[in-house]
């Protein structure tokens, strides 16, 4: 009895021990991340391949597993790579200077976590702009069979993966750079400039003037054209058997859909009937039938699809939110039934509305506090098929009295999602007996300059929020400016308080719509440091981003906290350069500027070739002062040569006077943005001469065209005209005062 009392004490081990090493199943994986060329648009172009594909290789997992990935750097640059929606330790989260030394090239790094989740989540690079050029995938983690979440008829339909993404043949660093710059290349190519041509022959002159006199640049609905959107790595694909079994009539397929795109919203539409969202960043909601929805960068949701009949294919499209480029998957067998293209934006109606909202100082109309989840987009108006234009254009030449209306039945609303509509299955409530920490941001910008903040603040400005472990945070996010912005948490799901009591739903992601404040609350369970970011790439990149730091975690990786905080501040706030020279036959004028989210320095020059026979050039160096960045203070230094025996009588209105043919002189001064989008400058220099200036130079005349002037106190003006050929080059004719008549080609970078 004692020699069998043992052997069935040492086979209960033995069972405990293979149960146990079941349940934390390693799953390992090997990702060679490596440069590539692709051609997605016709061109061949510079990607980042992991495994030698684009996406990056489908992750697969089941809750209780533990993760085990092996990142081979293969690049010639820094790499990492973040789980995105997924709990790990913060040492695991793949933020580089945040959590982590970045991926050094030719080096191996090993990612280790146990996996305590389910859901649709995906992984990206956090280094740099990697993201947008290809280095994105799914990370799917399956329930258990027997978990008691489980959920018959959704969780056991066939799955399909999907990622959403962009593809630019530019490169991201220059994309970023255009922006920073002002470059309305991008509205160009997506027909959205809302010049004063285009505003006349629309009737909308009067609010192309009202916006423009409230200084506002015009309305747009995303920053980056794209020449292809993609949906698992191709623009169109077909789907007509899943698990090896055809798809037929009456099937249901649940897809896992990730918005892994850099800066693009997406439209989801199908051409079989309703979508049912059955998930949301990972976490099961209660099933909500839609005729559309809009996903945000970098948002999941799980949709339940139904194939109507047998012997068709039924479409499934992703339309960019500017409406310019769309990816699709065809789901079953048989004849395409195609969703149809969406109807252009109302931009000049989307104005309007904008210059209603925007008071003359720049600040967003108080009504705008009382907007929240998604419930009233400032943009519905720019869609032509909520606002009735296009049900009106459907029922164009139809006999009403003899219609048959079974035949032709009135168009009915569409059903679009909003997070009001969502809802946890299971409650959701946090603890009641722990301190509660009360945060508000306000979510600020500069389209025009291209500088994202929170509170008017980049990375750079600001120190990690300290937190104590256990502590719930609950944040009040109101966005004051005229973008969306998707904010993600990462290490956490957060409560979105959106009028479903204890059953709020849980997510990671919250898209915040402009004028719209929305709250969401977490308890920070997990110590570390834990970015807070808007996900439009170019966005965070710009300085959108916030630090929480869960008490004080000492990072095994970070030895020097303090310095890799301030690596990761830089990395937001990266100085961007600009240069312009317009090369014409009376003359030689250009400027160079370089410049990050405060700071500006620049030199314009001036080369004539017939009567000013002389050289000048203008150095600035300033700081933009407030939210909107109208008022830059700067100091100067001129320097200018011109033979006075030609112009004698160089003085300005005040009657100052300057009689050498060499001048340097000192300056202090400011730049203000009037009304009008005019640039008013106004100068002082060391020797007591005044000098006072109007300029602008963007006019839109048409969607090519662009007019500009200058005149000042020196009695000094000019006036141009500029068609632009393509983002770089440019043909303008001008004419000044000291220079007389030209044309000439114009060179921008």
């Amino acid at each position: 009895m004692h020699i069998r009392a043992y052997k069935i004490i040492a086979v209960i081990i033995t069972l405990l021990f293979v149960q146990k090493s079941f349940a934390q199943k390693i799953v390992h994986y090997n990702l060679y991340v490596k440069d590539t060329i692709v051609n997605y648009a016709g061109k061949e172009k510079r990607a980042i391949a992991v495994n030698g594909q684009i996406p990056m290789p489908t992750l697969e997992f089941t809750e209780g597993d533990t993760a085990e990935i092996v990142v081979h750097n293969l690049l010639q640059e820094n790499t990492s790579l973040h789980w995105h929606g997924v709990f790990v330790p913060n040492k695991e989260d793949g933020v580089p200077y945040l959590t982590q030394q970045p991926i050094r090239p030719g080096t191996i790094y090993t990612y280790r976590f146990p996996i305590i989740q389910n859901g649709t989540h995906w992984y990206h690079s956090h280094s740099g702009l990697q993201e947008q050029i290809g280095m994105y995938g799914n990370f799917i983690i399956h329930k258990k069979t027997d978990d008691s979440t489980f959920r018959k008829g959704i969780d056991d339909l066939p799955t399909l993966p999907v990622i959403l993404s962009e593809w630019t043949n530019l490169n991201p660093n220059n994309i970023h750079r255009m922006l920073h710059n002002a470059n309305d290349w991008f509205a160009i190519k997506k027909g959205s400039t809302q010049s004063y041509a285009e505003a006349i022959r629309s009737g909308h002159f009067k609010t192309k003037l009202t916006n423009e006199w409230k200084r506002m640049l015009a309305m747009d609905v995303s920053d980056v054209y794209y020449e292809k959107v993609l949906m698992n790595g191709k623009n169109i694909s077909s789907l007509d058997t899943i698990n090896g079994k055809p798809i037929k009539g009456s099937d249901k397929i649940r897809l896992q859909v990730s918005n892994g795109g850099a800066s693009s919203y997406f439209w989801l539409r199908y051409a079989g009937g309703k979508i049912t969202v059955v998930a949301n960043d990972g976490n099961d909601v209660e099933p909500v039938e839609v005729d559309r929805l809009l996903i945000a960068v970098s948002e999941t949701y799980d949709i339940v699809l139904t194939i109507p009949e047998n012997n068709k294919s039924y479409e499934l499209m992703a339309t960019t939110e500017d409406r310019t480029q769309s990816a699709s998957y065809f789901l079953g067998n048989g004849v395409k039934k195609h969703i149809g293209a969406l109807p252009k934006l109302k931009y000049f109606d989307g104005m309007k509305m904008m210059n209603d909202m925007m008071k003359m100082n720049g600040e967003m109309d108080d009504m705008g506090m009382s907007m929240s989840l998604q419930q009233m987009d400032m943009n519905n108006v720019m869609y032509p098929e909520i606002t009735g234009e296009e049900k009106r254009k459907s029922m164009d030449g139809m006999n009403m009295e003899n219609a048959d209306h079974s035949m032709h039945p009135v168009p009915k609303d569409i059903v679009t999602l909003n997070y009001a509509m969502i809802k946890s299955p299971k409650k959701t409530t946090l603890p009641k007996d722990v301190p509660v920490k009360e945060l508000k941001f306000t979510l600020t910008g500069n389209m025009n300059r291209y500088v994202w903040s929170m509170d008017n603040k980049v990375l750079s400005e600001t120190d990690k929020i300290p937190v104590k472990k256990g502590e719930i945070l609950r944040i009040v996010l109101y966005n004051n400016s005229m973008m969306r912005h998707p904010m993600h948490l990462h290490g956490f799901d957060f409560r979105v308080l959106n009028g479903q009591g204890d059953y709020a739903p849980l997510k990671n992601v919250l898209d915040i719509m402009p004028m719209e404040t929305d709250t969401i609350e977490f308890q920070a369970n997990k110590e570390g440091d834990w970015f807070f970011h808007c996900h439009i790439l170019y966005h965070m990149m710009a300085g959108m981003n916030r630090v929480f730091a869960v008490d004080n975690y000492q990072n095994p990786y970070l030895p020097d906290k303090e310095k890799a905080y301030n690596m990761l501040q830089r990395e937001s706030n990266m100085p961007h350069f600009m240069i312009q020279n317009d090369f014409a036959i009376n003359g030689n004028d250009g400027a160079w500027m370089l410049q990050n989210a405060r700071w500006s320095v620049g030199t314009e020059w001036r080369l004539g070739y017939n009567d000013m026979h002389g050289y000048e050039t203008e150095t600035h160096l300033g700081r933009y002062i407030g939210k909107n960045q109208w008022f830059m203070p700067f100091i100067g230094f001129d320097w200018r040569y011109r033979k006075m025996g030609i112009d004698e009588h160089e003085k300005n209105i005040f009657g100052q006077k300057n009689e050498k043919d060499n001048r340097a002189a000192f300056s202090l001064g400011f730049n203000y943005l009037l009304p009008m989008l005019v640039n008013f400058q106004a100068e002082v220099y060391h020797h007591g001469i005044v000098r006072l200036q109007l300029m602008r130079e963007d006019i839109p005349v048409s969607k090519r065209l662009r007019a500009g002037f200058m005149l000042n106190t020196d009695l000094e003006y000019m006036a141009d005209l500029k068609y632009i050929f393509t983002k770089n080059f440019s043909i303008r004719t001008h004419y000044d005062s000291d220079m007389g008549w030209g044309v000439g080609l114009v060179i921008s970078y």
